[in-house]
């Protein structure tokens, strides 16, 4: 197996022990002194455990979709789809990757919005899903 194929099977199982909810095994591929950034507030988590720490403790019942893993070398970006008691949340992960472990991770979180009537003509549905208009 070469050295991309690993990283995709190690985010891979990242995802599936998030939706599980293994803490262990969804942190297991993050180095001790990771860092974790959440642009839209503002956030750093500093180290594995500090980022396993903030997610532990999240009330809502939280499940996750992978939409696509895509990447190369030291620098992958996972598009998701977030359910948070039910709500969806679109998700952009942004893993840089040094000694098969990620050393740095910035997540964007997006609220879905509904399409305006005048791109209609223009656009049609992504696969599996239904255009929501305003």
């Amino acid at each position: 197996m070469d050295e991309d194929s690993r990283t995709r099977a190690a985010i891979e199982e990242h995802w599936r022990a998030s939706e599980r909810g293994n803490t262990e095994a969804e942190h297991a591929i993050y180095a001790t002194d990771a860092i974790l950034d959440y642009p839209q507030s503002g956030e750093r988590f500093r180290g594995r455990a500090a980022i396993s720490a903030q997610r532990g403790g999240h009330p809502a019942d939280r499940h996750f979709t992978v939409e696509r893993i895509t990447g190369h070398a030291d620098l992958w970006v996972s598009e998701c789809v977030i359910t948070y008691d039910g709500v969806p949340s679109y998700s952009v992960s942004i893993m840089e990757f040094a000694d098969r472990q990620v050393v740095h991770e910035t997540q964007y979180f997006a609220d879905p919005f509904g399409a305006p009537p005048r791109r209609a003509a223009l656009a049609e549905p992504m696969p599996g899903r239904t255009i929501d208009g305003t």
